[in-house]
């Protein structure tokens, strides 16, 4: 209990107090809001490509998709740090240990789950709208468009999904970003260095930190997503 009270008196003093740990909260917004963006960029269209669209072979891209919303994020890391790295196909980028390398392992643990997720949405629709749209003239931009309107509410949990996931996430941010003080260091990656260091107290003011941030980001998405519209 001490431990505990420690942690919230000391989440305070960082939080207002702290240079560092401000620039910290920022590079994790930045980073997570990014890898959101690109995959709801992605994600909402090819999800809504692969509900509407049927053709050969798409069993199998839904079985990746589902199997991409499952990827541990140690694997994502991995996979990103290889192809990343100095001798590595993309390696002349010079991408490995920047934020934008943590943008890109995020980018792909969240976009199979928008997408999963997306594709969901768009198939619990009532077909016959399809139907009536197109029957009634609809342009494809205006049948999309028309479509992702009447699947918003699924579709913002699915944009706090993919949210969460990468919010939370530290294995591949670890790995691909080298927790490089100043440079790399996010939320998740200073809890995990401050524990390993035994200052229990700083990790759990950063973890704080960490929740209130998930908590204030997602609760605006809900209040899109339950806001009704005036009759």
């Amino acid at each position: 209990m001490d431990l505990l009270w420690q942690g919230l008196q000391q989440a305070a003093v960082m939080m207002f107090h702290n240079r560092e740990v401000w620039a910290i909260t920022w590079l994790t917004l930045e980073v997570t809001f990014a890898a959101t963006l690109l995959s709801l960029i992605l994600g909402i269209p090819l999800g809504t490509w692969l509900a509407l669209t049927a053709f050969p072979g798409r069993k199998f891209l839904m079985a990746l998709v589902n199997t991409g919303m499952g990827l541990p994020p140690v694997v994502v890391g991995l996979f990103v740090c290889l192809m990343l790295w100095r001798s590595g196909p993309l390696g002349s980028l010079h991408l490995i240990y920047t934020p934008t390398a943590i943008v890109i392992a995020q980018f792909v643990i969240a976009c199979p789950i928008i997408t999963g997720l997306t594709v969901s949405a768009i198939e619990q629709l009532n077909p016959r709208l399809r139907l009536q749209l197109l029957g009634l003239g609809a342009s494809r931009s205006q049948l999309l468009w028309t479509l992702w309107r009447e699947a918003r509410l699924p579709l913002l949990a699915a944009v706090m999904a993919g949210y969460g996931g990468v919010i939370s996430e530290v294995g591949a941010s670890m790995m691909v970003g080298g927790n490089v003080r100043g440079h790399t260091r996010v939320l998740t990656t200073a809890t995990v260095l401050e524990t390993s260091k035994g200052n229990f107290a700083a990790a759990m003011a950063l973890g704080m930190l960490l929740l209130l941030l998930a908590f204030i980001v997602n609760g605006m998405l809900t209040h899109l997503q339950q806001r009704r519209s005036p009759s």
